[in-house]
């Protein structure tokens, strides 16, 4: 891995080790026709099968050039950061990257069950229970420390960008895009305005330097999300949410957080805070006694005992479902007033860039 280069204020990677394939995509993969997995202003991710091996891949098309400028680099960074990850279970795996002359080609895992977000939304008997919380909460902050441990910070965690392997059961989660991603060292400063507005640590807004802390806030949104259905911060619109966001408007009424276990609560507060360096780390979140009770720590959750007599596994059913970070569609987005007043579900699904900073100032 060639060492790191300064490019547009932040620090990008250049090398990958991955060959990137230049002979007709066409030649290796076939499209399973339907409807496409996503598709945004710059990307769109399709679900292709492997012809030598019968596998499902889903292969994500990203544009090299966009709005005029050579965007070739930070496509290279982004797969430079899945190859850096690469050694951890709770991250998708990169299979090959193909090029022409217009695009590049990110083949990957293909996550069975889909965004959590679909989940975090549902009716009460379909979305988590505090317990499944507990156990993807667990597998989220040993992948975000793996991260942070090789000076990685995502900067974009949201429900859109954590995946399932499977929802029947329940499977292990995979977080996904890496496109906003960047390295960050003690003796670097990096600022910039970057990530999903409902999602974006109070330090990001201030323009003041970003650290793995940064990673913490969205934990702590996220922690939030997925136990109560509803985004804390979430305004009538950005300005209000910056606003909510700065001033750290959150509740931890009981309307908000009925039924919710108190050490539940006391994990998202040690994160929903402005310091950056008064929030856990995810070494310390991985130790809190919320996350140390009923949580089985390995792979698809346990089932009843007596379930398991005589049970046998099948193949878990592949349901499309990909996340696609700036280059995102969804029809997520188009949610009533009334349900924006309710449930304060998820508007700003888009991270945002520079255009962030003409809000602001």
């Amino acid at each position: 891995m060639a060492p790191p280069v300064q490019q547009r204020g932040s620090v990008l990677l250049f090398e990958v080790r991955t060959p990137i394939r230049t002979e007709p995509f066409g030649e290796r993969y076939h499209l399973v026709p339907g409807k496409e997995l996503g598709r945004g202003k710059f990307s769109v991710v399709k679900k292709y099968v492997e012809r030598c091996s019968g596998k499902e891949y889903a292969a994500k098309f990203m544009r090299k050039r966009r709005k005029g400028q050579d965007c070739r680099l930070e496509i290279i960074h982004e797969i430079a950061m899945l190859e850096l990850a690469s050694a951890c279970p709770w991250v998708i795996d990169l299979h090959e990257v193909y090029e022409t002359h217009k695009e590049m080609v990110l083949v990957m895992e293909y996550a069975a069950g889909g965004e959590i977000f679909d989940q975090c939304v549902a009716e009460h008997d379909e979305s988590f229970t505090q317990d499944d919380v507990k156990r993807l909460m667990r597998q989220i902050l040993e992948g975000v420390a793996f991260l942070h441990s090789i000076n990685v910070v995502h900067l974009d965690l949201k429900p859109q960008n954590i995946l399932l392997t499977s929802t029947s059961p329940l499977g292990d989660i995979k977080i996904v895009d890496f496109g906003l991603s960047r390295m960050v060292k003690g003796d670097q400063e990096l600022r910039e305005i970057m990530g999903t507005p409902e999602y974006v640590a109070p330090e990001v807004l201030d323009f003041e330097p970003i650290s793995t802390a940064t990673d913490m806030w969205s934990i702590g949104v996220l922690a939030y999300v997925m136990l109560t259905g509803t985004s804390p911060f979430l305004g009538n619109d950005k300005q209000e949410t910056f606003l909510n966001i700065s001033q750290i408007n959150v509740s931890y009424t009981e309307d908000e957080l009925e039924g919710l276990e108190k050490s539940a609560i006391r994990f998202m507060k040690s994160l929903l805070v402005k310091e950056p360096q008064a929030r856990a780390t995810a070494y310390e979140c991985l130790h809190h006694p919320w996350l140390q009770q009923g949580v089985n720590r390995g792979g698809l959750e346990e089932q009843d005992q007596e379930d398991q007599k005589g049970q046998v596994t099948e193949g878990l059913i592949v349901v499309a479902a990909y996340s696609l970070g700036q280059c995102r569609q969804s029809d997520k987005e188009t949610l009533t007033s009334d349900q924006k007043a309710v449930s304060k579900r998820f508007v700003f699904e888009e991270p945002f860039g520079s255009a962030l900073q003409e809000i602001i100032y």
